[in-house]
């Protein structure tokens, strides 16, 4: 049996693997991200913002995955309906406006990955992304689904690799660094901007969650769900220490420890995973809101045409591609801090408030 037709796997894993196959695009891929949210508050501070953000995602997972269960809100659209009801819209403004940075940070990664890998020109690694995501988007959930769950093997294959060959290399510096236990002032605040503004990737995990049957499996599914995603980004912000603090002003501080590592093959291993994280992450997010423009045809009974689908998607990414010219660093250290606490009050808060009272009320919270 295929692991990916397992029940367990699809009612306990299959949220999580989505959850962290998307939000590495945004959320560590480059390295930037924990840099910027973590290592920059030194390794002692990097790890207790960590814990803080790991314990968000898996408390907002939990309550998302339930309350989607109860009302069987599997796009976004229905979601916040039931959650916020006239002031639904208020999510989808957030949203669209964090698609917006997400498309611009993948672009910019994209562009940035064959540029200084393969000598290609910038808009190579641009086009190379629609092209990708174009693909995956169209042919729809299943494709998508199974494309994000066996792209995650390979990713903590290769995160393995990464982390093992920093210490192997300086190994000592990384222990002696994090047992030297730096902190820095504004970590606890850097843990919750990374936690939120992460979580506008939360709809793409909705279809997912249409397996979940009982209370019990929704709330594991989002406690593994934290620590799916996050162990990665842990491993990584470990690799990263080794080279604190001058991988701090590096713009994509991943390409920077390969060129440490001094290996041309796992380097290409690394982008080529990367580059497809990027497409899948993409795919994901765009899917999203085709679900919930399908939603309203579904409403009307009618059938969404085909061609919205990758209109979307090449519309999307096109502004994602003109937004990346404002730069790395500045779309994740302004876009993504700013737009954290516009999903703190669209989601975090409603979705912990009254989405709890929401799904106890309408008695589905079944043991």
């Amino acid at each position: 049996m295929r692991i990916t037709s397992s029940p367990f796997f699809r009612k306990y894993l299959l949220p999580g693997v989505i959850f962290q196959s998307v939000v590495i695009a945004g959320g560590y891929g480059t390295g930037r991200e924990i840099v910027e949210y973590f290592l920059s508050f030194g390794p002692g501070g990097g790890l207790l913002s960590m814990a803080v953000s790991t314990v968000m995602w898996s408390v907002l997972c939990a309550a998302t995955f339930e309350f989607c269960r109860a009302f069987k809100a599997y796009d976004y659209r229905t979601f916040f309906k039931e959650l916020l009801g006239r002031g639904w819209f208020l999510f989808e403004i957030c949203y669209l406006t964090y698609l917006l940075i997400l498309m611009a940070v993948i672009a910019s990664s994209a562009g940035h990955i064959l540029e200084e890998t393969l000598g290609l020109h910038y808009y190579v690694g641009v086009i190379g992304i629609l092209l990708g995501t174009g693909i995956l988007v169209f042919k729809g959930s299943r494709l998508i689904e199974v494309a994000l769950s066996y792209w995650s093997f390979i990713l903590y294959a290769v995160f393995v690799v990464f982390v093992t060959l920093a210490f192997m290399q300086f190994g000592g510096r990384i222990t002696s660094l994090l047992g030297a236990e730096e902190v820095k002032d504004g970590w606890l605040v850097g843990g919750f901007q990374y936690a939120f503004y992460n979580m506008g990737v939360i709809p793409v995990v909705f279809f997912a969650t249409r397996y979940i049957e009982k209370r019990k499996q929704a709330i594991w599914a989002g406690v593994l769900a934290g620590l799916i995603g996050i162990f990665p980004a842990f491993l990584l912000f470990l690799s990263l220490v080794g080279q604190y603090p001058a991988v701090l002003g590096e713009a994509v501080p991943t390409n920077y420890m390969l060129g440490v590592f001094g290996s041309p093959l796992f380097q290409l291993a690394y982008q080529i995973m990367l580059f497809g994280t990027l497409i899948e992450s993409s795919s994901g997010c765009i899917h999203a809101v085709n679900d919930r423009i399908k939603s309203v045809y579904d409403q009307k009974e009618r059938e969404m045409p085909s061609w919205i689908r990758p209109a979307v998607a090449t519309a999307l990414l096109a502004a994602g591609a003109v937004i990346s010219q404002f730069g790395l660093i500045g779309l994740i250290a302004q876009g993504y801090g700013t737009i954290a606490w516009g999903f703190l009050f669209v989601f975090v808060i409603p979705v912990l408030t009254l989405g709890v009272w929401k799904a106890s009320r309408a008695g589905s919270m079944i043991s």
